[in-house]
Formats: structure tokens, C-alpha cells, sequence
């Protein structure tokens, strides 16, 4: 692979539908494609609609879809400044082990940077030893000494409905 058929690029209308696909693929290799239920209209909304909720980055090579990270704001009241939180990061198997996902990394760091960010966040599942290599590598540490919690479905609904 040559740097001159790589490409990291700002997301634009139409990847949606590359971008779907990254997902769902994600999702099987997450083992969980059952929970995974997006659909290209709802990531377009998502990334180009009135109101973005999440942006993103594609790595293309050789004009080809081969990676790609979705991020959004977040927002830290201790620093009193944004920074990025990683939501998904996927390199196609055909395409890993190129640098791509380290070259997405360094994207939105270049993205805190240049808009004064302080920092870029992101989770990764304990058994994916690879993933934790990498970010070992780029400086990345865990952050040990918090639990990570969600609400959603049923029970999200029943707390909404409790006061």
C-alpha cells in the first residue's frame, strides 16, 4: 500500500450508506449484531440533517471504503472546553494491519488540536486485544477508575415516566 492510495477524508453525503454497512460489519465482529438495528436514513439525518449529531471520517483506499470513525462533541465542565468522544472506529479485515485505523486516530486529534479540544475519548471491549494494542501505542490510557454506565430500552423508558 502506497500513502498515495490512502485517503482520510471528512464525511460527505452518500457515505451513509459505506458507513451503515461499517456498522452492522462492526457489530458482528462485536458479537452483538441482534442489538444492532441502524439504518442508512438514520445515520443521513444523524450526520447531514438540520441538527448533526454525530460526525465522521472516512478512510478510502484505492477509492475503496475501507475504514471508517464516527465521532460527536462532548463537553468537559473541568477543563470548560469540548473535546471528541470516539464512538466507532472500524477498519474492513481486508483492509488491516495498514495503518488506517492509527491514521483515523490521528485525524481527530489533528481535530481537537486545530479547534482547541482537550481531549479524545473512546471505549474499547476488554477482549479486543488488537484495538487495545493500538491504543497503547498512540498514548492512550485506560481509565480504570470509572464504570461506565447506560440506560436504555424498558428502562429508560420507566425512568423518563418516574418523576
Amino acid at each position: 500500500m502506497t500513502d498515495s492510495s490512502t485517503v482520510i477524508r471528512s464525511v460527505r453525503p452518500g457515505d451513509e450508506v459505506e458507513l451503515t454497512a461499517m456498522i452492522h460489519e462492526l457489530a458482528a465482529f462485536e458479537r452483538a449484531s441482534a442489538e444492532c438495528t441502524v439504518t442508512e436514513d438514520q445515520l443521513r439525518e444523524a450526520l447531514f440533517g438540520s441538527a448533526p449529531t454525530v460526525f465522521g471520517h472516512i478512510a478510502e483506499v484505492d477509492g475503496r471504503a475501507a475504514g471508517g470513525a464516527l465521532w460527536f462533541r462532548n463537553f468537559s465542565t473541568w477543563d470548560g472546553v469540548a473535546g471528541i468522544y470516539l464512538e466507532d472506529l472500524f477498519v474492513r479485515p481486508d483492509f488491516r494491519r495498514r495503518g488506517l485505523a492509527r491514521r483515523l486516530l490521528a485525524t481527530l486529534a489533528r481535530e481537537c488540536v486545530e479547534h482547541g479540544y482537550s481531549r479524545l475519548t473512546w471505549a474499547v471491549l476488554d477482549w479486543n486485544v488488537d484495538a487495545i494494542a493500538l491504543y497503547d501505542s498512540v498514548g492512550g490510557r485506560p481509565q480504570t477508575e470509572w464504570i461506565t454506565y447506560r440506560v436504555s430500552g424498558s428502562e429508560l423508558s420507566e425512568l423518563a415516566e418516574s418523576g
